[in-house]
């Protein structure tokens, strides 16, 4: 006669044993990942290969394969954690802030994350956003719009320009938060971006 303490023990260990797998499994990836930005920034892309990672990370070569097949997925999975990392920051800085302030906010927190800084990788969103990551620009230009959108309909913005061409412009315009820019100089950058933002003949 069976028991049902061996039939529960039998069925939790698969489970406990799979979600161990799967949470290694990330682990190795991650630290790929975090491998490849390091080398990237200490040394240039050129320095980046499945051996350097490969070490960096503790694990063998042939093990690092089974996770990538060559360095540029490497690279291309890095960049898109990076720019999900950033659109959650903009989101969290939409979610917190009070609606007639969201819009700066969101830009405010859009130009530091556009900056480049001091070569450190992931940190110029916009230069990212330029690789080919169609899907994260549609993101970014919908969050703007729709916040662009709450500002016309309350008359804080102009309505005589489509908001997601608005949007466009917000993108474009933020993109002079660039090498060396002080916290302040991209707080000016903003402003004026803003002031192209309000109405017509507006004091």
């Amino acid at each position: 006669m069976s028991s049902p303490y061996g039939t529960a023990y039998r069925t939790a260990v698969p489970r406990l044993w799979n979600e161990t797998i799967d949470a290694h499994r990330h682990a190795v990836r991650e630290a790929a990942l975090d491998a490849a930005a390091a080398l990237v920034a200490e040394h240039g892309p050129l320095s980046v290969t499945m051996s350097a990672i490969a070490e960096r990370t503790g694990v063998g070569r042939a093990t690092l394969y089974k996770y990538f097949p060559d360095v540029e997925s490497i690279l291309a999975a890095w960049h898109e954690r990076q720019i999900s990392a950033h659109l959650a920051q903009l989101i969290e800085v939409r979610d917190r802030t009070a609606p007639p302030d969201r819009l700066a906010a969101v830009l405010e927190r859009y130009a530091h994350l556009s900056r480049h800084a001091h070569g450190e990788p992931g940190t110029d969103f916009a230069a990212t956003l330029d690789q080919g990551h169609r899907r994260a620009r549609h993101q970014l230009r919908d969050l703007l719009t729709e916040l662009v959108r709450s500002g016309t309909e309350t008359g804080d913005l102009r309505d005589d320009v489509p908001p997601d061409e608005l949007a466009t412009y917000c993108v474009h315009a933020l993109t002079a938060a660039s090498v060396g820019a002080s916290d302040a100089a991209v707080r000016r950058l903003v402003q004026v971006t803003l002031s192209g933002l309000q109405p017509p003949n507006s004091p």
